[in-house]
């Protein structure tokens, strides 16, 4: 799945919906994997502030500067709701110098 801007228009209404639904709490979850590729390390901080702020749906975290090349590459294995991974990965596509996508499996977990 490749990442798209974050629109919070659409997730606030989704979440509007969700709130009168009786199974709002039940959201389905994916796991998969983000990858998160930095052009310059200035942008780290803000990097690592999105992924300690959805630090709950972060499994495991691995990282790999290659400061010669001014490329760092960060893999993330997220479970996590469809709209929590399309917030990060909007969030990071929004940053300059950084890209983030992700790869999810078609398995929902309750």
């Amino acid at each position: 799945m490749l990442s798209r801007p974050f629109d919070a228009e659409i997730v606030s209404q989704k979440t509007k919906n969700n709130k009168s639904d009786p199974k709002a709490g039940l959201m389905e979850k994916r796991i998969g994997t983000i990858s998160i590729v930095i052009r310059e390390r200035k942008m780290a901080e803000k990097v690592n502030k999105l992924i300690s702020d959805y630090g709950d749906y972060v499994l495991a975290r691995q990282g790999l500067p290659f400061p010669e090349r001014e490329i760092f590459i960060i893999t993330l294995i997220v479970e996590a709701p469809m709209d929590e991974i399309n917030a990060l990965t909007g969030s990071l596509g929004r940053l300059e110098h950084t890209e983030g996508k992700s790869i999810l499996s078609k398995i929902k977990i309750a």
